[in-house]
């Protein structure tokens, strides 16, 4: 069987969002009775389909997100809920060089500008050599002119301070940036809005 390249929005049991997968893998999950698929009619009012009731809508499905066998076509599911997996997703990042360009939305928080991974660089706003950490609270993305410009210096003395206050961000790990990311589907929006909603009342 051939899989088309789909993206399937995965949530736990508590229809929480905690992952993306494939197409395969979700069918897989599907059929082995670990996930339910979750349709919705868009507002918030959910159904879920087990491998039976899912192969009968898939049927009378015309479009092109199938995987066909020789008496039967599967539709690729846009949303499957976990039978079994209850674990919550984390709301803090992992600290890194790639997680902070993805909070700063890569733009150099001196001159303002939009650059490249390979054309950035981390600027402690505090200098090391002054005290300074290597914390979320503390560095900034920088374009490589800016850190060599700024190089050593307190803010006060280079006259340089960054745009935005820098804080430790809170996202859920799957968008992969520090907002969601371009939807898939649709149909995702609901289960991201909600999150986005637990994350607010977190903080």
């Amino acid at each position: 069987m051939a899989f088309p390249n789909s993206q399937v929005l995965v949530l736990n049991r508590h229809w929480q969002p905690v992952h993306i997968c494939g197409g395969r893998r979700a069918l897989s999950l599907l059929v082995l009775g670990h996930a339910l698929v979750v349709g919705t009619d868009g507002e918030r009012s959910f159904m879920t389909h087990d491998v039976g009731s899912w192969l009968r809508e898939s049927m009378e499905y015309a479009g092109p997100d199938v995987v066909r066998g020789v008496n039967h076509q599967f539709r690729i599911p846009q949303v499957i809920v976990l039978s079994q997996y209850d674990r919550i997703p984390r709301l803090e990042v992992k600290f890194s060089r790639h997680t902070v360009f993805e909070r700063d939305k890569h733009v150099c928080q001196y001159c303002a500008q939009r650059y490249d991974p390979r054309e950035l660089n981390i600027d402690h706003v505090i200098p090391k050599d002054k005290g300074g950490k290597t914390t979320w609270e503390n560095v900034v993305c920088s374009c490589i002119s800016c850190n060599s410009r700024k190089a050593n210096k307190l803010p006060a003395q280079a006259g340089m301070f960054p745009l935005n206050e820098p804080k430790r961000p809170r996202w859920r790990p799957f968008y992969g940036s520090g907002a969601p990311r371009r939807l898939a589907h649709p149909s995702w929006r609901s289960f991201l809005e909600i999150a986005a909603e637990e994350v607010v009342m977190s903080t």
